[in-house]
């Protein structure tokens, strides 16, 4: 009876140990990707903002005769893990797509602080990664060979809007020097990356940064650094304004300075909770639906605009987030790539996504030696009094609302 038992358990254990995959790196004709996205927790807006587009790109391929390799045609599937907003939880998602469920090619985590948390999981395991969410510059300096973005990286998001200064001010016959520049930002790497592009850029024209603070963690109140900009820089009377915890927005516009610009104004849906304070705003977008690009998936930005949000018309009534086309965009990029290699060897595939240069219609894409998106600019947009946004592709294009000067 104890040796009966014995083999049974035996057989159980060899049963378990070469029992199949369910997910390997290509079943029959499915191409599966991995991705640890942010579905619930802090980032879970913008998660989900790159989870569809991720997902509406992967559907247009495939219904488009999917991806040839070998002379075989594949359909594309991805492999979605919950991080739940947390770095850590990323990092070890990631590794379980890897070692567990046999992934090799892996789709970005929403965001700069996630990103970093599992690019050194996906290289220490040679696995190509095309992330569309983690801007921080950082993330290209560390020597990665196995990790590739498609969009422009952070220190680019704010520094369009203190070359639109510049070109007014000369305009007005000004000096861009005479520009002063109140900025407040959080203390994380990406937020830290922008700060470093206004400064770079205020520094080229000699503009004069008047204030340099620290977000608080309760965004509702900025009273502190508002008060600081009303005596420093804006056009009012201090005496009208009373320092305590409003909403930001209204606060900012009884500022009447002459331009205000601010990162994730999508995410944040300013334009929806505040239009009449947020008229006038600059946003900086990775993407503008009045791109002249295109490509033979989606046609114009146009066309992937308007078929994006009659797929998810429920989600994206009037504006879509520009984290849904970067995600369709890196969906685009694998598409090539394992055409280019005609190989699933990681090592080729990697080589191929490396000599990408291809056009979208999210832009041009041309990877840097370091992995980063060399060949598509920021954009900034402008928030207009019918709560809508208008884009503002050169310095001529910038029209704003406010009466007072530089």
């Amino acid at each position: 009876m104890r040796i009966f038992k014995l083999s049974i358990a035996l057989l159980s254990g060899l049963f378990l140990t070469f029992s199949p995959i369910a997910f390997a790196k290509v079943t029959g004709n499915t191409i599966t990707l991995g991705s640890a996205i942010s579905l619930t927790g802090k980032y879970s807006t913008n998660g989900l903002h790159t989870q569809r587009g991720y997902d509406f790109a992967v559907d247009r391929i495939n219904s488009m005769g999917g991806v040839t390799v070998g002379g075989k045609k594949y359909k594309l599937a991805v492999k979605y893990y919950d991080d739940e907003s947390t770095p850590a939880r990323a990092a070890q998602l990631v590794e379980r797509l890897i070692l567990q469920d046999k992934i090799e090619f892996m789709l970005g985590p929403y965001g700069s602080g996630l990103t970093k948390a599992v690019a050194p999981v996906s290289e220490k395991f040679g696995v190509p990664m095309v992330e569309a969410e983690g801007a921080s510059r950082s993330l290209f300096t560390q020597g990665y060979k196995y990790l590739f973005a498609v969009l422009s990286t952070s220190e680019q998001y704010l520094a369009p809007a203190i070359e639109l200064a510049a070109a007014k001010a000369k305009a007005a016959g000004k000096s861009p020097s005479s520009v002063k520049v109140a900025m407040a930002f959080e203390n994380d790497p990406f937020s830290l990356d922008v700060r470093a592009g206004v400064v770079d850029a205020a520094s080229k024209y000699g503009m004069k940064i008047v204030i340099d603070d620290k977000l608080p963690a309760d965004l509702a109140d900025m009273s502190t650094t508002l008060t600081k900009t009303i005596s420093l820089i804006a056009n009012c009377n201090p005496k009208s304004f009373k320092a305590e915890i409003l909403t930001i927005l209204p606060l900012i516009k009884r500022l009447a300075v002459p331009m205000v610009a601010m990162t994730h104004c999508e995410a944040a849906k300013v334009q929806e909770k505040f239009p009449n304070a947020a008229n006038g705003f600059l946003c900086p977008t990775q993407w503008v639906e009045t791109s002249p690009n295109k490509d033979k998936y989606f046609g114009s930005a146009a066309d992937w605009n308007s078929a994006f949000k009659a797929a998810y018309s429920k989600h994206y009534p009037t504006t879509v987030p520009y984290q849904s086309a970067q995600a369709s965009a890196a969906v685009l990029v694998w598409k090539e790539s394992f055409e280019a290699a005609n190989s699933f060897d990681k090592v080729k595939v990697r080589d191929a996504i490396a000599a990408t240069e291809m056009e979208t219609f999210y832009g041009n894409i041309k990877f840097s030696e370091n992995g980063n998106n060399i060949a598509k600019p920021m954009f900034m947009r402008q928030i207009n009094a019918s709560a809508k946004y208008k884009a503002v592709i050169t310095p001529d294009d910038l029209t704003h609302p406010r009466k007072a000067s530089y």
